[in-house]
Order: structure tokens, then C-alpha cells, then sequence
């Protein structure tokens, strides 16, 4: 049996007309992102890209990117994938994900890719792939299934009434 081909994505219909301006604004809100150099590159119905140059200070004891990283970038691919499906008025948690790592990230460019296996009214499955790049070759270094719950009518940002505590309480 062979296995689907991710670029010939199935095409799903958004419920939002203006998905793509919510999930940017949404990943511009996530530290995380930021504070591990991640971009986000690509945007469409059901499928979503995410960017990472490799560098020193994400690599675990033998120089590899730490799989904690790559599971990272490769968990809010998939998630904003689903994203792009829902209501402007829902937001989203991981219930659960299986990665597998395939090959070491040991230097270029790290793409994770999200596509939406099947969409839900609660839950949406999700599977994703995460490449380096580097100097003309591309090798897969992960790979991941992922199980997403909707949230309706729940905002996709902090609570209002919460306050960011600084510590110093």
C-alpha cells in the first residue's frame, strides 16, 4: 500500500474566509516560536509550514536539534493546520501526538509540515513531517500523527481576567 502524497493535500473548505490572518496572529502571539527562531511560511486550508534555521543553542549533547524542538515545531504545524478549518470563534489544544524520529537535524534548515488528515466538529487528526534542508538535499527527520480538540466559542487568547504573574509576588 502506498501512502498518500502530502503535496496532493485534499482540499478543505475554511468556515473562516479570513483563517489565514487569524492563524498568523495567532503563532505572532507564540514566545515559543519566537524564542526558538521559528517562522511561519506557509498558510492554506488544512495545511501549514513552519520554518527553523538550525543553531547551536537548540542542539542537545552530540550537536543534533534536540527532538524536543523538532516535536515542537512539528505539533503547531499540525495544530495550526487543523486551525485553519475551524471557527473564527474556536481555538484549540493538542490531546495527543506520536512522533517518530527518523534521521538527526544536524545543520540547515528545518521545515515541519502539518496537513489535516481529517477534520472534525471536536476532534481533527492531523500528520506531519519535518525536513532538513541543506545544501540542495532535503532528508526527513520526523514524522507524526497528532489528535487536536476543538474548543467553540473560546477565544484563541489569554483569559482577560487572568494576570501574568511576574515572580515577584
Amino acid at each position: 500500500m502506498n501512502a498518500p502524497d502530502p503535496t496532493s493535500a485534499t482540499r478543505f473548505e475554511p468556515q473562516d474566509p479570513e483563517f489565514a490572518v487569524r492563524v498568523r496572529a495567532s503563532f505572532a502571539r507564540q514566545r515559543a516560536m519566537t524564542l526558538i527562531g521559528a517562522t511561519l511560511s506557509l498558510v492554506e486550508p488544512g495545511l501549514c509550514e513552519i520554518e527553523l534555521p538550525w543553531h547551536e543553542a537548540l542542539t542537545q549533547q552530540k550537536g543534533y536539534v534536540h527532538g524536543g524542538i523538532i516535536g515542537m515545531i512539528a505539533d503547531s504545524a499540525c495544530g495550526y493546520a487543523a486551525y485553519t478549518l475551524m471557527p473564527a470563534t474556536a481555538s484549540l489544544v493538542t490531546v495527543e501526538y506520536k512522533i517518530n524520529l527518523l534521521a538527526p537535524a544536524r545543520q540547515g534548515l528545518l521545515v515541519a509540515r502539518g496537513a489535516v488528515v481529517k477534520p472534525g466538529r471536536t476532534l481533527s487528526i492531523t500528520s506531519g513531517e519535518v525536513y532538513a534542508r541543506h545544501a540542495g538535499r532535503s532528508v526527513l527527520v520526523a514524522a507524526t500523527q497528532q489528535t487536536l480538540m476543538m474548543l467553540p466559542d473560546t477565544p484563541d487568547t489569554p483569559e482577560a481576567d487572568e494576570v501574568p504573574r511576574t515572580g515577584a509576588e
